[in-house]
């Protein structure tokens, strides 16, 4: 009966080519608005580690006093140099890194070849089994490098291609700022959006992922300045960045990792102690004031997904709203319409169950039609998504088999859902009465 139901549904769309022309665009056009802005929102919003999300947490320490970030009773955002190094001194985590932003010269091998602008981070070894990050070659560097500042490196596969060539070269030995460093590990492909581990200094989104990590306190040992956000509460009294490092600055990313929620409320209890120490020291004159969130919740908390983004969005499903209310009534129209027909197929026997069948058959051909010409303009959409949101969400917009086969489905079941009250208002169309006035 379907083959049935389809060929009457493909010959009343064809008795009515303009019809049905506004109801396909009005269908497409929705959908295609719909799922260009959630094609980044999907992105913006996702958990960029969901089996280890709940087990990663960022420590906050309020080194300014109460009122001296932003005018409320937060902590700064990161850490500055002497308490970062505390924590990773007293090591309380099962894992944990400090973390800070890097941009160093890189010459690849080879005679007569220009320097390489490399962005990184300086990582504790912690920072790679940690995250998960997966490695093409290689692996990360120990504890003992750690330790004692060893002029190690974790590349990219992007990097490696640029310098080596590509392939296995753990082992062998890269020019970064004018200093030899042994390759340790080439990472696989690995650019989590958003960013989490460093949203300070990146907002959370970037089309690049990371160059190259070294050793933190090798790349501190060697000068290499911070690359990323600085605030200061009062200037460095030192210049450069050993005046940084001596300062109350805050620049320092710091991520650790607790099993359990005794581990999370010892590490707690910990940041508390450690203010007082602080405190009894002489260094803060005010009580503890720290944060511990997991990664999902110290997400919310910096607003990585952008405001413009929500909205975009919302705008996005009121417009597709407003194309199935014209659906509807489109469709309406053109159902009632065909009350003699509906009639005279009642009189010879069609049930109002064959009536819905038939015609919520023609609103799901209007549907993948729609759906189709969703598809299409989705891609448009995609292409010039950079007209309506922030440039660095723009590269986040991407079109894969899922966000394809969504828009049909959702421009199938929208069509659907639209054609539920024309088809009830025509199942009841009396037989009697049409065939009277006829």
């Amino acid at each position: 009966m379907f083959g049935y139901y389809l060929e009457l549904a493909m010959r009343s769309l064809k008795r009515s080519p303009g019809l049905t022309t506004l109801m396909v665009l009005a269908i497409g056009f929705g959908v295609a608005a719909s799922m260009t802005t959630y094609s980044v929102f999907r992105a913006v919003s996702g958990d960029p580690i969901p089996w280890k999300s709940s087990k990663l947490f960022v420590p906050q320490i309020d080194m300014w006093g109460p009122g001296q970030h932003g005018g409320d009773r937060e902590p700064p955002d990161a850490l500055d140099y002497a308490d970062a190094m505390a924590l990773m001194r007293d090591h309380r985590a099962t894992r944990q890194s400090a973390i800070y932003l890097i941009s160093p010269s890189v010459i690849p091998a080879g005679a007569g070849r220009s320097p390489v602008q490399a962005n990184g981070y300086g990582v504790y070894g912690e920072f790679f089994p940690m995250l998960d990050v997966p490695f093409q070659y290689g692996s990360g560097w120990s504890a003992d490098d750690d330790a004692h500042q060893s002029a190690v490196a974790v590349i990219s596969d992007k990097l490696n291609q640029q310098v080596f060539g590509g392939g296995n070269n753990v082992g062998r030995t890269i020019d970064i700022e004018g200093k030899d460093y042994r390759v340790a590990g080439v990472l696989a492909d690995w650019n989590p959006q958003p960013i989490f581990y460093d949203v300070m200094d990146t907002g959370g989104y970037s089309s690049d992922g990371p160059d190259v990590f070294l050793p933190f306190q090798r790349a501190i040992a060697v000068n290499m300045t911070n690359s990323g956000v600085n605030e200061c509460r009062d200037s460095p009294a030192e210049p450069g960045f050993v005046g940084l490092q001596h300062s109350n600055c805050v620049w320092i990313a710091f991520m650790a990792e607790l099993d359990g929620a005794g581990a999370v409320q010892r590490y707690r209890q910990y940041l508390d102690d450690y203010a007082r120490d602080q405190q009894a020291a002489g260094r803060f004159t005010w009580s503890p004031n720290n944060r511990l969130r997991n990664l999902p919740a110290y997400l919310d908390h910096m607003h990585v997904v952008p405001g413009d983004t929500k909205v975009s969005l919302l705008v996005a499903l009121g417009l597709l709203i407003v194309c199935l209310v014209n659906t509807v009534g489109l469709l309406l129209a053109k159902f009632l319409r065909r009350s003699g027909e509906i009639g005279v197929r009642r009189a010879l026997g069609a049930s109002r169950s064959a009536i819905y069948a038939q015609f919520l058959t023609e609103a799901g051909v209007i549907g993948v039609g729609g759906g189709v010409l969703g598809l299409l303009l989705t891609g448009v959409g995609v292409l010039g998504v950079d007209l309506v949101l922030p440039i660095r969400l723009v590269g986040l917009a991407r079109i894969d088999p899922a966000l394809l086969l969504l828009t049909v489905l959702i421009a199938v079941v929208a069509t659907l859902l639209a054609g539920i009250y024309p088809t009830f208002r025509a199942s009841r169309v009396q037989p009697a009465w049409q065939l009277k006035s006829n």
